[in-house]
């Protein structure tokens, strides 16, 4: 029985991190359960034994990925301006533009959450702000929350320079795009600029 238990939760996890890829790559519209289910290696049918319709999996993967990156990114990153320098470096390096699917979803699908159910939009208001907080907390560590906005206003910039990067024809022009990100968000946070030392991704 637990086997059983652990093997539709694997499934499940499966799902999910199947749905993360192919919104990210295909957006959430233009991703059918048809083909992600396909991608999961699994028939349409086992889809509902594990979420109820594909909002609950929409909710559910947007979640997730805020989680994933949080605990990937953020929680390891240094205590201090030394872990929001190596968090903004990470945000806006060549790899993680290159790298939309496993990447940011708010980079790639936050015009589409806007659009989403308030579950979705619940679900993605609680991941972000547990990634903001793991900012504030390295601007302000006595006092994280009066600086959650500002923790939020440079999230949100990171994530418009990502995409306005990856939107771009011209490599060098995406390329100094990324740049000049780097120095506005730590401007931002009130880091000094200081060299061009890359935290590896």
């Amino acid at each position: 029985m637990r086997y059983r238990k652990e093997h539709k939760q694997a499934t499940r996890q499966r799902i999910i991190e199947t749905a993360g890829r192919r919104f990210k790559e295909d957006g959430i519209d233009g991703s059918g359960i048809t083909a992600l289910m396909k991608d999961a290696g699994l028939t349409n049918g086992a889809f509902y034994t594990h979420f109820t319709s594909k909002d609950d999996l929409v909710a559910t993967t947007i979640a997730d990925q805020l989680q994933a990156q949080n605990a990937s990114i953020v929680a390891h990153a240094q205590p201090g301006r030394a872990g929001l320098e190596q968090i903004v470096r990470w945000y806006l390096s060549p790899w993680h533009r290159d790298s939309r699917d496993v990447g940011c979803p708010s980079a790639a699908l936050l015009d589409e959450i806007g659009r989403c159910t308030h579950p979705t939009k619940q679900a993605y208001t609680e991941g972000v702000l547990a990634v903001a907080d793991g900012i504030a907390a390295r601007l302000a560590p006595g006092d994280p929350l009066s600086v959650r906005p500002m923790a939020l206003s440079s999230y949100a910039m990171m994530a418009g320079t990502l995409q306005l990067s990856r939107a771009l024809a011209d490599p060098q022009l995406a390329d100094q795009v990324l740049e000049q990100g780097i120095h506005n968000a730590l401007a931002l946070l009130g880091i000094e600029h200081e060299g061009d030392t890359r935290t590896a991704h």
